[in-house]
């Protein structure tokens, strides 16, 4: 190397630097690129992304590849380096050689290139992907042997390889949803997170309890059935007996819309147009529920216990409106009033805790009641006989009326 020109090793060490630099990106980049976007772009039909895409499916091969090159060229440039400083400054020429090296190397071709790398990772995996597939070929020989030697070193302390996992769990897809909101319209952004909870949700959480219910009793005499039927807002009613816990069927009030225009309706053709009810059991996700109900073609079912008792009443709106939220215009109860001006509402005791958050954007408890009703008696384990108010997460509930043993009216605000 005496005879060789000083401007040569320059240049050489000059490429070597580069080559690091290069090598230094590519590793950053490489494990910094978003997966599902480069699938993404790899089905579409991009050469660049299929190449990135199929490095990444061996990453201990496209480390191996990396960090063999990497070493290649850091090895070989101090050398490189200690020549040049001991033609130009004699033997004190390698402590210079040295310090000015570590910088160079440092500034050049380790933070610079993986700080570009890591901001903009497609833009430096595409095209060094070409550089690494080439390099996997001529030095595979080599990348084999290191690579067997570091997995049967990593084996000695119970590191096994293993096929890299890259799906995303609930809370980690929840979370990308949530960073994405520059991204994601915030309409969307809820639909997605509302799909996501859908399996955490029972049908105890959604459904119409009981009391609730509108259904048509069959003991009643048909002009006071013919009332119910004609003022309804609903297309399908629950018939029964005395008694909700003693229901017979569904009756899709359009099918004899015909017989009750033409005053034919008489309680044996009421009988022969229901349908025999659906069940379900109220700890059933809505998932499993929307599941059932598409596969039976229903648009409701009746909720039961673990014993057998009617617990209310699920309907496919009441699933859907969890996910894409409210899509029709809410009929306030004969309690409900306007918000006050000092943000304060009053509500019916009966009014579902989980309605309320959505459509006042709070966030009541919901862990220990679904309506307010059960909120209050949580809190108080008694049953109010006075108007009295309470504090809850911070929310002032005053019991306004009562009936028994139920809550009719209470004023609900924020006190925090």
């Amino acid at each position: 190397m005496d005879n060789f020109p000083l401007l040569g090793l320059f240049i050489i060490l000059a490429l070597l630097i580069i080559l690091s630099a290069v090598f230094s990106a590519s590793e950053t980049a490489m494990m910094a690129v978003n997966r599902y976007r480069l699938k993404h772009q790899a089905d579409s039909g991009n050469a660049a992304a299929q190449r990135v895409l199929k490095l990444l499916e061996n990453p201990d091969k496209l480390l191996g590849t990396i960090l063999v090159g990497n070493n290649i060229t850091n090895l070989t440039a101090p050398s490189i380096a200690t020549i040049i400083g001991l033609r130009l400054f004699g033997d004190i020429g390698i402590a210079i050689a040295t310090a000015v090296l570590i910088i160079i190397v440092l500034i050049f071709a380790e933070v610079a290139p993986k700080t570009l790398a890591a901001k903009f990772p497609e833009k430096i995996a595409f095209p060094c992907s070409l550089l690494l597939l080439g390099l996997q070929k001529f030095l595979k020989p080599l990348i084999v042997m290191v690579n067997f030697l570091a997995n049967n070193f990593l084996r000695l302390f119970g590191v096994k390889k293993s096929s890299s996992d890259n799906s995303l769990n609930i809370d980690e897809l929840r979370a990308a949803v949530l960073e994405s909101s520059n991204t994601i319209n915030s309409s969307y952004q809820g639909m997605l997170l509302g799909v996501l909870e859908m399996d955490s949700i029972t049908v105890n959480d959604v459904m119409i309890p009981t009391n609730g219910i509108e259904g048509l009793n069959f003991d009643e005499d048909i002009k006071s059935i013919e009332k119910k039927i004609t003022t309804s807002r609903y297309t399908r009613m629950p018939v029964y007996e005395k008694s909700m816990e003693n229901i017979l069927g569904i009756l899709h009030l359009r099918k004899i819309l015909p017989l009750l225009q033409k005053g034919l309706l008489n309680k044996e053709e009421l009988k022969s147009h229901i349908r025999e009810p659906y069940f379900i059991p109220e700890n059933l996700s809505i998932t499993k529920t929307l599941n059932h109900l598409q596969a039976e073609r229903r648009r409701f079912a009746l909720v039961v216990d673990e014993y057998g008792s009617l617990k209310g009443l699920i309907t496919m709106e009441e699933i859907l409106e969890e996910i894409v939220g409210d899509f029709t215009q809410y009929v306030p109860d004969k309690e409900a009033q306007p918000v006050a001006k000092d943000g304060s509402v009053v509500v019916r005791g009966g009014s579902s805790i989980r309605d309320l958050n959505r459509k006042m954007d709070w966030n009541l408890p919901t862990g220990y009641a679904k309506t307010v009703n059960g909120l209050i008696l949580h809190v108080l384990e008694e049953i109010p006989t006075n108007p009295t108010s309470i504090d809850v997460d911070g929310f002032k509930l005053d019991i306004l009326r009562t009936s028994g043993t139920l809550i009719r009216s209470v004023r609900i605000s924020k006190t925090l």
